[in-house]
């Protein structure tokens, strides 16, 4: 299965870290960012679990709630936590997920036998509060993730939500927006009313409305 943009992320039950959990239930009326890992005492998942988890107040903050997933059992689980705290010098404070059987690894796409037909790549999925898939990222088992790459896709999509707005290029909270190509300049003055700069025509730019 490929998750496409736009699609409702698959409901499913599992045991974790924290007990058991519903994917539904656990992102609630809030934003999910969802990350799987090839399998447990491997040296880059290691990194990536301690810095989310130092990092897990910045997500909070924009109401967002971690969840990993590796394609082992919770007693191993368990064990490797403690690598991951010891390592990142924080507690996990999020749940990891046990997919032992890669349920829910084939449920998300998490398996890519071209690359490697036994483990999974390292997803990543951005769920909003309607349950709908944001972003879907997909890297290879030898690349570790950017978390602030996260956080910044996150904030764009947050802050454009409803609002007809994107972000450009490389773009960071604070930075100008640009205005959607779906509306016109008639639309515009009345969203913006203290105008917008015109690079191109298909191309204006406003300040960032506060978040």
């Amino acid at each position: 299965m490929s998750l496409k943009l736009g699609e409702i992320a698959p409901d499913f039950s599992a045991e974790s870290t924290q007990g058991p959990i519903r994917f539904h239930d656990y992102a609630g009326d809030g934003w999910v960012v969802f990350f799987s890992h090839p399998a447990d005492f491997t040296p880059v998942c290691t990194t990536e679990l301690g810095v989310f988890a130092r990092r897990q107040d910045e997500f909070s903050a924009r109401n967002t709630r971690l969840l990993g997933l590796s394609v082992d059992p919770l007693e191993s689980h368990q064990r490797w936590v403690a690598d991951v705290e010891d390592v990142g010098g924080t507690t996990l404070g999020y749940p990891l997920l046990a997919d032992p059987d890669r349920r829910i690894a084939e449920l998300y796409g998490m398996i890519h036998p071209a690359a490697d037909p036994k483990v999974t790549v390292r997803s990543v999925f951005i769920v909003d509060p309607h349950k709908k898939v944001r972003l879907t990222l997909t890297y290879p088992p030898s690349a570790g993730r950017n978390v602030d790459e996260i956080l910044r896709v996150l904030d764009s999509l947050q802050l454009t939500e409803g609002r007809k707005l994107a972000t450009p290029v490389d773009w960071k909270p604070g930075e100008d927006v640009i205005i959607a190509p779906s509306v016109s300049d008639e639309d515009a003055r009345t969203l913006h009313p203290d105008g917008w700069k015109t690079l191109k025509p298909y191309l204006r730019t406003v300040p960032a409305p506060r978040a």
